[in-house]
């Protein structure tokens, strides 16, 4: 008896998950505390047969166990300082068997298991690596060669050079370069990918290292997508209801933008321009301002995430890379990092557009922004 109420805790708790997941929206997974995610993006129903899965499943520059360092270690060398919610590839892949036996999906039902190959391995059932970045605390080898080989990996240029090199993998794709020149987001899939997904990239031109671009994932599984929302430059509210018209509307499809060190907001526009027109779902880009003393900037920060997100107005922001972990090597003496909170930045940046004469004074548009902290081992439903 006296189990009874942790029982009936644990049922409304199951409950209420069952009944997020049957909204069938994308799941978003903090796998530790830093910058490594788990997207799942519901398959459209015409993709879903008998026996298939409900999610389609990316893996987003998993680092969970272990260092990282870049040139030498005595250059630079990092730890996580807080340990990883999700220690292995295994326990990914647990994790996406668990939501699915949740969602209903039909392969993980009572008295079924993932099938086995013909060395008597399970299926996988992670869909795609996606790798920002050739640094080892995006481009982490001992975490992907965890990574069942034929799962396809798709890499920024330098990365998919290192990765190939590793001679695990079946598939390595260098991830396209979203432009405006062709803005339409069914041009960048991949014959890896189903038709109603693509991984790019965006970039800015003054870049030349492309250190702050931004992963793209396109995907057009939501049946009532309202059309485009207007262009507004002074709107900063993730969630604007105002929309315009468009012919293409009815083709509109989500996207999440992954930027861990920050994409400066200039080089937006491609998104903007976006034909059919892209809804960023969710944007996630730290608060963080992070730099090598006065020689080169590595994270944006919040004050930039503000500025990208008054052309987005992404639904959700949610913070990235933001873990202070712990360094050690010649870099470490001349990191600088400022902490911002969301409220500071706001009010600095209101401040500054005041200054410049590009709002009113009673605008509060500003204020509206919602941020969303998903925290080591933390799940998000993006509806």
């Amino acid at each position: 008896m006296d189990d009874a109420p942790d029982a009936q805790l644990q049922l409304e708790v199951r409950d209420a998950v069952v009944r997020s997941l049957a909204t069938r929206r994308p799941l978003l997974h903090h796998l530790n505390a830093d910058t490594s995610w788990l997207l799942q993006i519901p398959r459209p129903p015409s993709a879903i047969r008998y026996g298939s899965r409900v999610y389609y499943n990316i893996l987003i520059d998993p680092w969970f166990v272990g260092g990282q360092s870049d040139v030498a270690a005595w250059f630079s060398q990092q730890w996580h300082a807080i340990e990883s919610a999700v220690k292995t590839v295994a326990e990914v892949e647990e994790l996406i068997v668990q939501v699915e036996m949740l969602a209903g999906g039909p392969v993980f039902g009572k008295g079924k298991s993932r099938k086995r190959n013909s060395e008597g391995q399970e299926e996988t059932v992670i869909d795609a690596v996606a790798i920002s970045h050739e640094f080892t605390d995006h481009c982490h080898k001992e975490t992907l060669l965890e990574v069942h080989p034929d799962v396809p990996v798709f890499a920024t240029e330098e990365a998919a050079k290192l990765i190939k090199s590793w001679n695990h993998f079946r598939a390595v794709v260098t991830t396209p370069t979203f432009s405006s020149d062709d803005a339409d987001w069914r041009s960048y899939s991949d014959p890896l990918l189903p038709g109603w997904l693509s991984i790019s990239r965006l970039t800015a031109t003054a870049d030349a290292l492309y250190y702050h671009s931004a992963l793209l994932f396109c995907f057009a599984t939501h049946p009532y997508l309202p059309p485009t929302p207007k262009k507004r430059s002074s709107l900063l509210s993730i969630h604007g209801e105002e929309f315009g018209s468009n012919s293409s509307a009815s083709e509109a499809a989500e996207c999440v933008i992954y930027t861990p060190h920050g994409i400066h907001h200039s080089a937006l526009s491609p998104i903007e321009k976006a034909d059919p027109p892209l809804h960023t779902l969710a944007f996630l880009h730290g608060l963080h301002d992070v730099s090598i003393s006065r020689a080169q900037q590595l994270n944006l920060g919040a004050k930039n995430g503000l500025l990208a997100q008054r052309i987005l107005k992404a639904k959700y922001w949610i913070a990235t890379h933001d873990e202070v972990k712990r360094g050690g090597g010649l870099i470490a003496w001349f990191l600088k990092r400022k902490i911002w909170t969301v409220e500071d930045a706001l009010k600095e940046v209101k401040i500054e557009a005041l200054d410049q004469g590009e709002m009113d004074v009673d605008d509060d548009e500003f204020d509206n922004v919602r941020f969303e902290d998903v925290s080591n081992g933390e799940s998000r439903v993006l509806e």
